[in-house]
């Protein structure tokens, strides 16, 4: 299994995001203010976060930089900000987060 993978099912919700991401920061706000506890994994801090870039660039289909930030809500991955703001303006990302374990409301 590899990295993204095993820490993508440990929590209910799991950001992979860069510290210096502006739109990294506007989706963990928006799931902070949702009243939910994600595990953010920001990979420029980590040692081993150009193996996880290369890991969700695979994920994401070889989709080119930026691959961040990558929002996995119960193990899957959901996409970045513009697939996390639709589904925001939807009103289909509360009900995901509540089947997730992610909410509780």
């Amino acid at each position: 299994m590899d990295r993204v993978t095993k820490l993508a099912s440990e929590r209910a919700v799991v950001v992979f995001t860069a510290s210096n991401c502006g739109m990294c920061h506007a989706v963990t706000s928006l799931l902070g203010e949702l009243g939910v506890n994600a595990a953010v994994y920001e990979l420029d801090k980590d040692p081993r976060g150009r193996d996880m870039e290369r890991e969700l660039a695979r994920k994401l289909g070889g989709r080119g930089p930026p691959v961040v930030p990558a929002v996995f809500i119960g193990g899957n991955l959901v996409g970045g900000t513009n697939r996390v703001m639709s589904l925001h303006l939807a009103g289909e990302l509360v009900p995901m987060l509540k089947n997730a374990g992610a909410l509780w409301l």
